[in-house]
């Protein structure tokens, strides 16, 4: 345990300190190449450094490889290097498709219905292992069956539909969630920081050690990616970034057969689905900045999180986003509650 314990502290200060070096050469590189965005919640919108979610993947692949090589190398920890794998690569599709998105243009290029389904090519990684999940329980009626009994094909295991069904919804749903609550400084990374802390710990006590690799060399990267994106930021993710991290708290939900628990934690965005659906997706999270700095909502329409908490008094960029961060820090610590408690939710 003391190994495993030293191991997932490396993950997350090596993840930390490449994001980190990586980052400040990357916006200056991006600025040169004039790869910038506007930042729409301020003031004479001012062009920041694009494509922020490669220096993080790159940290998250260097905490990862180097988890792999003090299982192969030093013999510290053992894990499935499979689904270890498989998890990493579901990642990096992610955010090579996000990439692509980012440079053909997030409005221009790909439309919205192709948008949601890019990352279901990305899930076959983790379609292709077995993973064992747990039995699942439908209110008033009790556990369902290991095997279902279906006309003129006869029984068809559970996990049969799990890796084809149930595993890319996740994925697919999981990205496009934390891709839609985005757009203000720190909000995406700071979210995607709250919930892999909650993941990695959670992961690490119940004794789930790819899930626990995966969720530490996304904190590290990700706190590293917040000193550049917290307000005022320097650089953005892009959907690199947002889809990535939704696609690696489904990864470490998935192989951590945490289903309930990740569900839980994603309770923000299932909100965020339900105020943007009201206008049929087509409403974004931006509000529109004063010459005092506040952010005011887009007219009556409160299609996101961010406007209904811009409604709620004259607050600037930064507190709306430590307002949400703060709603999701109580999540993560009433689903803690509820871990440790061994609540059945």
């Amino acid at each position: 345990m003391k190994l495993f314990l030293i191991v997932i502290v490396t993950a997350i200060i090596a993840s930390f300190l490449i994001t980190n070096y990586v980052l400040p050469l990357w916006i200056e590189r991006m600025k040169k190449r004039g790869m910038t965005g506007k930042d729409l919640n301020k003031a004479g919108r001012p062009e920041i450094a694009e494509l922020g979610g490669i220096p993080v993947w790159l940290g998250i692949s260097f905490a990862i490889m180097l988890a792999i090589f003090f299982s192969t190398y030093l013999h510290w920890i053992e894990f499935n290097l499979t689904y270890l794998l498989a998890g990493f690569a579901t990642i990096f599709l992610v955010c090579f498709l996000g990439v692509i998105d980012d440079l053909i243009g997030w409005k221009d290029g790909i439309r919205q219905w192709q948008h949601a389904l890019i990352p279901l090519f990305a899930a076959l990684p983790l379609m292709a292992i077995k993973i064992g999940n747990p039995a699942i329980k439908i209110p008033f009626l009790g556990l369902l069956p290991n095997e279902f009994l279906i006309p003129f094909f006869g029984l068809v295991s559970f996990g049969v539909v799990y890796s084809l069904f149930l595993v890319p919804i996740g994925v697919t749903g999981a990205s496009n969630a934390t891709n839609m609550l985005a757009g203000l400084n720190g909000l995406e990374a700071g979210l995607g920081a709250i919930i892999a802390l909650t993941l990695l710990i959670i992961s690490f006590l119940y004794g789930q050690i790819e899930s626990t690799i995966i969720a530490a060399a996304m904190l590290g990267a990700l706190i590293a990616f917040l000193r550049y994106n917290w307000f005022p930021a320097r650089v953005f993710g892009g959907d690199s970034l947002t889809l990535m991290i939704g696609a690696g708290i489904a990864t470490i939900v998935i192989l951590g057969n945490m289903e309930k628990i990740g569900v839980l934690l994603m309770a923000l965005f299932f909100v965020e689905l339900l105020l943007k659906a009201r206008y049929k997706m087509q409403v974004e999270s931006f509000g529109i900045p004063q010459k005092n700095g506040i952010l005011k909502a887009p007219g009556k329409k409160s299609g996101s999180l961010t406007h209904v908490i811009m409604k709620l008094g004259n607050f600037n960029e930064k507190q709306v986003v430590i307002r949400i961060l703060a709603i999701q820090a109580a999540i993560s610590i009433i689903v803690f509650a509820m871990f440790l408690l061994k609540i059945n939710y």
